[in-house]
């Protein structure tokens, strides 16, 4: 099947702070903040919405193609695209911009102050999709360039292609009206609770009449796993067991990628999150989005041991 990730791809540079950000910041000057913050060092990891499901897409055995657009300094993310087999062919180069890129400093607390430059993620993929079979294609419109995430479940709809609609941290940025468009028809809405609730506020939606509106309704729940609503039937799925939390992190796209896969295989809704469970299992195993690994064999037996055989 061919899978179209409509998102992000970014780099995550993270660092260190040693002490606490409390320490160092003045109540009564809160007005006049100038602060600076001498940390450890610097990590570089690669992520973005669209990187990381495509990447968790991979080693679930699926040929994802990413939409995106990267910047300038793409190289060394493109290397690691190609060194996991990735096609490169939906991603656009904008070569006057630098690749999105969040600057994260993290406290000894685990207090975080990020900074976010979008960079080639203001433009538009331009990817294509009228040469796409309906029959035989999924797409998924995660966070990333705005004009993408409304544009692509709009034509999906409109060709019949079935479409994951997914704003996540983009709620924000978009008006009740263009939320309410990307979620009615589409064939999946999914959102961790606090989404949701954004979701509901946003669009001055009730929680029934989002799920009158989107086909099925899948909802995240972190450590509690996650619900699948369906018109009136509600289904809540266990977590998979996680052996030590490292970073929950890119958790949610290792989830949308496992119920892409569970879809892929022709599984219900129910099922398919299931599988997204013992994807974000694997995640927040390791610190950063595109860390883990497994084998096609060991997560049927890890899926197994949770919920049964995995026809």
């Amino acid at each position: 099947m061919r899978i179209l990730v409509s998102g992000s791809l970014a780099y995550d540079r993270i660092m260190s702070f040693p002490g606490s950000f409390a320490e160092h910041i003045l109540p009564d000057k809160i007005h006049i903040l100038n602060v600076c913050f001498l940390v450890d060092g610097l990590e570089e990891k690669f992520g973005g919405t669209a990187g990381n499901i495509a990447y968790c897409l991979k080693l679930l055995g699926e040929e994802p193609t990413i939409v995106a657009a990267a910047g300038k300094d793409f190289a060394a993310y493109e290397a690691w695209l190609r060194h996991c087999g990735l096609s490169l062919q939906g991603i656009r180069r904008i070569g006057s911009e630098f690749t999105a890129g969040a600057y994260i400093t993290t406290d000894r607390s685990d207090n975080q102050i990020t900074g976010f430059n979008p960079g080639a993620m203001k433009y538009g993929a331009q990817y294509p999709v009228a040469d796409c079979d309906p029959a035989d294609t999924i797409a998924i419109a995660a966070p990333g360039n705005l004009d993408d995430m409304q544009e692509y479940p709009r034509i999906c709809k409109a060709k019949g292609i079935p479409v994951i609609v997914d704003p996540g941290q983009n709620i924000t940025a978009l008006s009740g009206e263009q939320l309410t468009e990307m979620l009615t028809g589409a064939d999946y809405l999914v959102s961790n609770d606090y989404e949701l609730q954004l979701i509901e506020n946003t669009t001055k939606l009730t929680l029934a009449e989002i799920v009158g509106r989107a086909k099925t309704v899948i909802t995240t729940l972190g450590e509690n796993g996650s619900t699948i609503r369906q018109g009136a039937r509600e289904d809540n799925i266990a977590p998979c067991p996680v052996a030590d939390v490292q970073d929950p992190t890119g958790a949610g796209d290792a989830f949308r990628a496992g119920f892409i896969k569970g879809l892929c295989l022709g599984k219900s809704p129910v099922d398919a999150a299931k599988i997204g469970s013992v994807s974000a299992a694997y995640a927040v195993e390791k610190h950063g989005t595109q860390e883990h690994h497994f084998t096609w064999d060991a997560f049927r037996a890890r899926y197994a041991a949770t919920f049964g055989e995995l026809a």
